[in-house]
């Protein structure tokens, strides 16, 4: 037997047959369905004629169901609870409430920052799923324009038109050192102090980092790092055991001192890494991705200025104010001492 096609009968047909099945009274679900009795009378019509049965036997006091109306009410009363989920369902995805996110980051943000930020906005929309993807600093952009993540959280990297960068914040390049080592002992570090100190860099673009860094310093003072590791937690621990020093942003400050390290400025100039927000030009965003890429634009600024409070009362405060070069481009800025 060939199957009815879904389009003989409509959604507005089985709910005033299932409000009549349930309020027996076609002026009653008139009113909850916010129609005349009329119209709810013609719409059952409509569907006793497409289906080719009965579903009401009508008395002059009550209506009842008939014996083939109480076989369908059952499934009738399904699809308008799966109606209703859709809606709901729809409703959750418009309101960005619901859905997968897939956020990359590179090692310092992917373990410290987004976690809590995910944490944060699960307690507003405790449907959507966040799913952190680890990334090299490199590797942020491509992730991007390839559609691997919905958005990426990291430091300033040049993007093609596939891609957009928004700043999110500016932090400052600090030294981190065991509070045993020499430099330790100092309100601020210069680069030219650095000149003759085992540095370790992490990856290729700490050392670019580095290298931009002292560029404006004499040759005879510029800093080459003595070993580049992969990881930035190896840094750290090499750091920690006060052979050596290492660069890293102040936001790594969670990570750092965990390994014991105490952070100094870094001064004559101060270097800023900025850290952006990457999203595709050509994809555009899921409500939930929508929603989630507002969240980290105003929590991650946010969460930076409590990690340089943070940094501010752990050390001593320097007496001078200092220029400032932000990394990734030319600008100069002038910082007054704080």
């Amino acid at each position: 037997m060939p199957r009815m096609p879904l389009t003989r009968f409509s959604l507005r047909q089985i709910e005033a047959f299932v409000s009549v099945a349930e309020q027996h009274s076609f002026s009653a679900a008139a009113e909850r369905m916010g129609l005349t009795a009329q119209s709810v009378s013609q719409l059952v019509a409509e569907l006793e004629a497409v289906l080719g049965f009965r579903l009401f036997d009508r008395t002059t006091r009550r209506v009842n169901l008939s014996s083939a109306g109480r076989d369908f009410l059952a499934p009738a009363e399904t699809v308008l609870r799966h109606v209703q989920a859709a809606e709901t369902s729809a409703d959750d995805v418009r309101h960005q409430a619901v859905g997968v996110v897939r956020v990359g980051a590179p090692l310092a943000l992917a373990s410290t920052a987004l976690p809590a930020a995910i944490h944060d906005f699960g307690l507003q929309r405790p449907k959507v799923v966040v799913r952190i993807r680890d990334l090299p600093v490199d590797g942020l952009v491509d992730g991007v324009a390839s559609g691997d993540v919905d958005l990426a959280a990291g430091p300033d990297r040049a993007v093609g038109p596939e891609v957009s960068s928004e700043a999110l914040f500016d932090s400052a390049w600090v030294l981190w050192c065991s509070p045993r080592h020499p430099l330790a002992a100092r309100r601020a570090v210069r680069w030219a102090e650095l000149r003759g100190q085992r540095l370790v860099a992490t990856g290729r673009d700490h050392e670019r980092s580095v290298a931009q860094m002292s560029q404006t310093a004499p040759e005879e003072v510029r800093i080459t790092p003595i070993e580049i590791v992969d990881n930035l937690t190896t840094a750290l621990g090499i750091a920690s055991q006060r052979s050596a020093v290492t660069l890293a942003p102040a936001y790594v400050a969670v990570l750092a001192r965990a390994f014991g390290l105490v952070q100094r400025r870094m001064v004559e100039p101060e270097t800023l890494r900025r850290v952006c927000l990457y999203r595709s030009m050509g994809r555009a965003l899921s409500p939930a991705a929508q929603g989630f890429a507002e969240h980290l634009r105003d929590w991650l600024p946010r969460w930076a200025r409590q990690v340089a409070r943070a940094g501010r009362r752990s050390r001593l405060q320097p007496g001078a104010g200092h220029s400032v070069a932000v990394a990734g481009t030319n600008r100069r800025l002038s910082m007054p001492a704080k």
